[in-house]
């Protein structure tokens, strides 16, 4: 029997576009429950809506809030949120296979096959050594962050260890998971040129938001570019191309205004613009206010959310993989190449039509949350628009909206935040089984106008 047959018989037994998201809808569930515990709560009133807002914020690794995260919630409730927003990174269906490892000392071929869903992996055999690899750099990388950031907490912000700690570690996993949850009323505000404090925030972002596949590889390849992947080319290439763009893009718009970056030192704004590259990379801090940004950093700003980080990561997004490929697609298009190329390598058809399907439904729904917002309320568009596409770009940077939205408001964009965060693993997963069926004929070809 061939693995395209085993893999085939498996789907049909556990299909992934069915155990994704009932897994996050589990999650999301337990979440919603523990938070709506009264004591959970500040006031101690349970408020289900604010406990299933935050909740799926949280799981999604988003970060948009409909209260204040750090008055509105107990210690225990932060804690909650804390634990979701490791769960949510890690991938729902990752955590469920490291625990039958642990358990069972062994994985099941359909377990294997989520876990590749989730994780990217290429075969069935190396799930194991890669679950642990990931946990492993996960809570390394974290661990390291909080260090840095307690220990400048500590010495200029929070006048015990304890609490310095606490922050240290929570903005570590928030960050490091693109969550974008802070424990202070103005998110990172008040450190907008505090480089210290921005500088790990943003590195943690990029070293989680950039991709797990892409680290495993480039440990295996290092500097040799000849042997990287497309994958690996697309994802760095890419990302560092957005990242400078970006930096530049918003310190141009933003350098004289005073809403923003515009009253800060040249020390502030650069480190004020790094944050403006790095947060909307599905990060979901903002060290500025963004009720007051400028029209042109707002276009920028809607490009970089809705593309994303790299695929396999905690960002969202379409991908910057995505994105880029459907670039040199549209590149060789124009140039009367029959083949898509990559340096020494020929991109597959089935990778392209995978890359035109995510981003076109990314597209539909970005565009059905827009009309019903548009229809619930009567905020203006470009602020509709924004909210959206950081819902589904599962970034939560924030024009001040979502807390005004009324309930049924909120019901969209906590969709539109589930939809961005499982919908992209479970349509990836779906295409990439279907391509293992093979086709046993094929129909007469015929061109149509396109244009």
């Amino acid at each position: 029997m061939s693995e395209v047959d085993v893999v085939t018989r498996s789907r049909k037994r556990s299909n992934p576009a069915q155990i994704v998201p009932l897994s996050f809808l589990l999650v999301i569930a337990v979440g919603t429950a523990l938070l709506s515990l009264p004591f959970a709560h500040a006031s101690g009133q349970t408020d289900h809506l604010a406990a299933a807002f935050t909740t799926v914020s949280a799981v999604c690794v988003t970060g948009l809030v409909t209260v204040d995260t750090a008055t509105y919630w107990t210690p225990f409730g932060q804690a909650v949120i804390l634990l979701l927003i490791q769960v949510g990174g890690l991938g729902t269906m990752t955590l469920a296979t490291l625990l039958a490892l642990l358990v069972r000392g062994k994985i099941t071929l359909a377990a294997s096959i989520r876990a590749q869903t989730e994780t990217k992996t290429s075969g069935l055999g190396d799930v194991r050594g890669v679950l642990v690899r990931i946990v492993r750099a996960t809570l390394l990388a974290e661990g390291v962050i909080a260090v840095f950031l307690t220990m400048r907490f500590r010495s200029t912000y929070d006048d015990d260890l304890p609490t310095a700690a606490w922050h240290g570690l929570f903005h570590a996993v928030s960050s490091f998971n693109n969550a974008g949850f802070a424990l202070y009323s103005d998110n990172l505000i008040g450190f907008v040129a505090d480089g210290w404090i921005i500088g790990p925030i943003c590195l943690a972002i990029i070293a989680g938001g950039i991709g797990y596949p892409a680290y495993f590889e480039l440990t295996r390849e290092r500097l040799r570019v000849s042997m990287w992947s497309i994958y690996l080319r697309l994802t760095v290439v890419g990302y560092a191309t957005l990242l400078v763009v970006g930096f530049v893009a918003f310190l141009l718009s933003e350098w004289g205004n005073p809403g923003t970056i515009g009253t800060l030192d040249v020390q502030g704004k650069l480190w004020g613009s790094l944050a403006g590259s790095v947060f909307p990379r599905t990060a979901g801090f903002n060290s500025i206010d963004y009720g007051n940004i400028r029209p042109e950093t707002l276009v920028v700003h809607l490009v970089l959310m809705f593309i994303g980080g790299g695929s396999a990561g905690t960002a969202g997004g379409i991908k910057v993989t995505t994105f880029f490929l459907l670039g040199y697609v549209i590149w060789s298009e124009t140039r009367g190449w029959s083949e898509v190329r990559l340096g020494n390598r020929r991109v597959s058809g089935a990778s392209q039509r995978q890359a035109l399907t995510v981003a076109l439904l990314g597209v539909g729904l970005v565009t059905a949350g827009t009309i019903a917002l548009v229809v619930l309320t009567d905020h203006p568009l470009d602020r509709v628009v924004f909210e959206v596409v950081s819902a589904f770009g599962t970034v939560g940077l924030s024009m001040n909206l979502t807390p005004q939205l009324p309930p049924v408001a909120q019901l969209v964009i906590m969709g539109v935040m589930f939809c961005g965060r499982v919908g992209t693993v479970t349509v990836a997963s779906a295409l990439a089984l279907s391509s293992t069926r093979t086709v046993r004929y094929h129909l007469p070809e015929e061109h149509t106008v396109v244009g």
